[in-house]
Formats: C-alpha cells, sequence, structure tokens
C-alpha cells in the first residue's frame, strides 16, 4: 500500500501549526514595534519643531497641545538649574500621548541670558 498513515498525516499537521503559530507571532510583534516607533519619530520631530519656534523659551506657554494637527499630543516644558555647572539652566520638553500613558522627554541646556 501506499500513501500516508493517520499518524503520519497528524504529525505534519502538527509541526505546521507550530511553525505558522511561531511566524504569525512573530509578524504581529513586529508591527506592534513599527508602530511604537511611528509614535515615538512623530513625538520626536514635534518636540523639536516646538523648540525650534522662536521666544519658545521666553514664552509665558508651559503646556499644551499639537492641535489641530496632532490634537492627541500634549506637551510640557520645564526649567530648572541644571545642578552640574552654576549659571547653566536645563530645559526638559514633554512630549505625551495615549491619553498621557506614553511619554517622551527631551532636554536642553540653555545658556545664561537665553531665558
Amino acid at each position: 500500500m501506499k500513501g500516508f498513515t493517520l499518524l503520519e498525516v497528524m504529525v505534519a499537521l502538527a509541526i505546521m501549526a507550530g511553525v505558522i503559530l511561531t511566524v504569525i507571532t512573530s509578524y504581529n510583534y513586529h508591527l506592534s514595534i513599527i508602530s511604537r516607533d511611528r509614535e515615538e519619530t512623530i513625538a520626536i520631530l514635534l518636540a523639536r519643531a516646538k523648540l525650534e519656534e522662536p521666544n519658545f523659551i521666553n514664552g509665558e506657554k508651559k503646556s499644551g497641545t499639537f492641535a489641530p494637527d496632532w490634537p492627541g499630543i500634549g506637551w510640557e516644558a520645564e526649567v530648572n538649574p541644571s545642578g552640574i555647572i552654576p549659571g547653566i539652566n536645563k530645559l526638559i520638553f514633554t512630549v505625551n500621548w495615549d491619553d498621557k500613558r506614553k511619554k517622551l522627554a527631551l532636554v536642553k541646556y540653555l545658556a545664561p541670558g537665553s531665558l
């Protein structure tokens, strides 16, 4: 007789199921990494654009959103003494999104007189 036994077919199906499950899991994991990287890239670019605005450091506004283009993304700015070098201030610019569950901070050191 020629052909496969039931046991051989079941073993082959079990191996294929394991391979397919591994491929699907890997694919979903990498899609989530791509999504996270996209969100972080958008946050960094928005933060750098805000920091480069004229008179941003001298402004009174210390928090806000990037509305209307990016309404779900907010920002906060905080200026503190650096603690490392006297006279140098540290600007911590935090970008948050996903209802403030995700955050990213950029730090910029400011020379005297730039405030």
